[in-house]
């Protein structure tokens, strides 16, 4: 087959303790998945059905690489999430069987347009301007749920030149990975290659160019991104 323009390269993520790579083929976001960032965002923590967008999977940034400052704006923030990677094709999921699609997970910082996250919200537009840039997604090598299990508890962080600035534990996300998986599942068919990103705990807020931002995750190690 030949293309009447060069085709792009296919975005993927590193394995932790290999030289294999996943490949990257869809990135969906779970929006306000603990209670007490949504408080933070003005928004009722309650247990609604979840809610999604989505970045390209090009967006990804493999750990230790700079990212350059997005145009556009002037309050880029940072938050930190769990990475679910789904390695088995399902549709129509239950709950009690989602695991059976994940194949791992990583550390990731969903980087957000703050500002133009909120214009998009207040005229009632899709939030892609302020969620779906370039180099938007940071993300940490993946680890097999093999050899991690699946974790539902430790501590998440993030911290900006050494301070932390966010710090909840995956106990606390109103809808558990199971949960979600499933709910996805009903609204897309999930393949191999798809990324999940499970919202953040409170306490995102605004970096610079020059500040490093390392994400932690129990178990899962660091992710670290130097803004440019």
């Amino acid at each position: 087959m030949a293309f009447v323009v060069p085709a792009p390269e296919a975005p993927s993520l590193a394995v932790a303790g290999s030289t294999d790579r996943f490949p990257v083929r869809r990135i969906y976001c779970v929006g306000r998945n603990y209670a007490d960032h949504a408080k933070e965002m003005g928004a009722d923590p309650t247990r609604e059905p979840p809610f999604f967008f989505m970045k390209p999977a090009d967006a990804v940034v493999p750990d230790g690489a700079d990212v350059p400052y997005p145009p556009g704006t002037s309050n880029l923030h940072h938050e930190v999430e769990l990475v679910v990677a789904i390695g088995h094709r399902g549709r129509d999921v239950a709950p009690e069987a989602a695991l059976n699609l994940v194949w791992g997970y990583a550390v990731g910082n969903d980087l957000t347009r703050r500002d133009l996250q909120t214009a998009a919200k207040g005229k009632g537009h899709p939030w892609e301007v302020g969620k779906g840039f370039d180099h938007s997604a940071p993300m940490g090598p993946l680890h097999p749920a093999a050899t991690v299990g699946h974790p539902s508890k430790g501590a998440i962080t993030i911290a900006v030149n050494g301070v932390e600035k966010q710090r909840g534990d995956l106990s606390d996300m109103i809808w558990s990975v199971p949960e979600i998986v499933s709910h996805l599942s009903k609204l897309f068919v999930l393949m191999p290659g798809d990324l999940i990103m499970t919202g953040t705990p409170a306490g995102v807020g605004p970096v610079v160019r020059g500040d490093t931002l390392v994400c932690d995750i129990q178990g899962l190690g660091t992710l670290t991104t130097r803004i440019v």
